[in-house]
């Protein structure tokens, strides 16, 4: 079975990640996406469950070898990306992938992916919410945040593309939203 695909996409601090999660526990036909990532592997993180945690080198052989379905160098030797092996496991359980990536993987796995993906944006309330939860998270340093907070005014600037925004300035409309959005998407 190839299945559909449900991409989130937003800047960091945008709650989709929450959202996906809530998705998850909603509807049983939903997995999630294991992205692949060069970065370090943070405190609380699991290899297999919160990335594929690899070196830059294998990150690069992956991409020579054509192993991606998308990927890209978010900052300097920082690459992500989704493994086609990862999208053919999901779809080999008969499930349909659910995604928590950037701006740029999400539009990039819309363009190759077309009808069978739905690209939802998360719009979060301001720029200075981002800031704000980003700080709370305790898992960034000053100069990761700045970085962050440029590429996320860049992020805003592209929600046009997706397929539907949703606003998330009151979490609990959000998610019974993205329900609905999600729910029709898989009936289709």
């Amino acid at each position: 079975m190839q299945g559909k695909l449900v991409i989130f996409s937003a800047p960091s601090g945008a709650g989709k990640t929450t959202i996906v999660q809530h998705l998850l526990r909603v509807f049983p036909d939903l997995e999630f996406s294991i992205s692949a990532c060069s970065r370090d592997i943070r405190r609380g993180e699991t290899y297999g469950v919160d990335y594929y945690f690899l070196t830059i080198e294998e990150f690069k052989e992956k991409i020579a070898n054509d192993e991606f379905a998308e990927w890209e160098e978010v900052y300097k030797d920082n690459f992500y990306g989704t493994l086609k092996s990862e999208i053919e496991r999901i779809w080999r359980k008969e499930k349909h992938i659910i995604f928590d990536m950037d701006v740029v993987g999400g539009l990039n796995l819309k363009k190759q992916f077309g009808d069978k993906a739905l690209a939802v944006f998360v719009m979060p309330p301001s720029i200075e919410h981002l800031e704000k939860r980003l700080k709370t998270r305790e898992t960034e340093t000053p100069e990761s945040i700045a970085r962050r907070m440029g590429k996320a005014e860049q992020e805003l600037k592209t929600a046009d593309k997706f397929d539907v925004i949703i606003h998330n300035d009151n979490l609990e409309k959000a998610l019974e939203e993205a329900e609905n959005i999600v729910g029709n998407f898989l009936k289709l």
